[in-house]
């Protein structure tokens, strides 16, 4: 499954120290690390909110990479705004977990800011 997140500055820095092989865990107030399914619901959060955002670095990152089906199966699509804005909710403490099945590197596809 190929899925997006929309990430700034700092986060994509901590992606690039990993080899852009995982995401950076979540900081204590973000309980939840949401990727989305499609490249354009993405594109709004990074250019619309990342480049507004001081701890982004008002930058704004689309990233790209793909997930094992098999285990995304067992998370439910959440929409949470227009019929577009679909993502996943995986849980802070599930992320070191996530990022064992993502298969291949995190690119990123789109800058803004």
């Amino acid at each position: 499954m190929i899925l997006y997140r929309p990430v700034g500055e700092k986060e994509k820095q901590l992606i690039a120290s990993a080899g852009y092989g995982a995401f950076p865990p979540r900081l204590p107030e973000q309980p939840i690390f949401y990727p989305v399914l499609n490249e354009k619901y993405a594109g709004e959060i990074a250019g619309r909110w990342n480049t507004k955002d001081v701890r982004s670095g008002y930058k704004g990152y689309v990233t790209r990479f793909e997930v094992e089906d098999d285990y995304m199966a067992g998370y439910e699509v959440q929409t949470v705004g227009d019929v577009y804005h679909q993502e996943y909710w995986i849980p802070a403490e599930e992320l070191e977990e996530f990022n064992r099945h993502i298969v291949g590197r995190i690119e990123i596809v789109k800058e803004y800011g």
